[in-house]
């Protein structure tokens, strides 16, 4: 039987066959990061971030993911990527919502996204005495040596590309 598989069967390789998963089966991260479309590193840093995702881990290190962690972090993907809340505005959100995520939390508005990115500019850890100097401004364009012919091209081709990225985000919904 190479080929298609039969229904409830997936073919893994020429003449072998797995049985398909159940839906309340647990998941490896390899296979949560692919039905997300996220990669694996990002779903590990999830867990530090977001204590309410707990796969459960076996020998090795290895973890699985129940279909309630799979759904918490499809929500939390979904407020991140599609809704434009921040890290620190999710966590907020699950604070409020008792470790829940409601399926009908609107997309932040302007304040809540500038108090939001203000929080996470904050310093982490502020040791008592140590004033820190306000960031120094950029120099003048015109400080600025431009006789290289290399990064003048390196400027043109950033320029077009910003110009690109632009032209797409205009073209997203929202």
């Amino acid at each position: 039987m190479s080929g298609a598989a039969e229904d409830g069967e997936v073919d893994v390789s020429p003449g072998r066959t797995r049985p398909k998963k159940a839906p309340n089966a647990f998941r490896t991260i390899s296979e949560v990061a692919d039905d997300l479309h996220i990669p694996q590193h990002v779903l590990r840093f999830w867990e530090t971030k977001f204590p309410q995702v707990k796969p459960l881990k076996r020998g090795g290190g290895r973890r699985y993911y129940r279909p309630d962690d799979i759904a918490l972090l499809r929500r939390i993907s979904d407020l991140l990527y599609i809704q434009g809340y921040t890290i620190k505005g999710v966590q907020r959100l699950l604070r409020e919502g008792g470790g829940k995520l409601s399926d009908d939390i609107p997309p932040p508005n302007p304040e809540e996204r500038a108090g939001e990115q203000a929080e996470e500019q904050e310093p982490d850890l502020l040791i008592p005495g140590l004033e820190l100097a306000p960031p120094t401004p950029p120099p003048p364009r015109t400080a600025v040596k431009r006789a290289d012919p290399e990064v003048d091209r390196l400027r043109r081709l950033l320029a077009e590309a910003l110009e690109e990225l632009e032209a797409l985000r205009a073209l997203l919904p929202g």
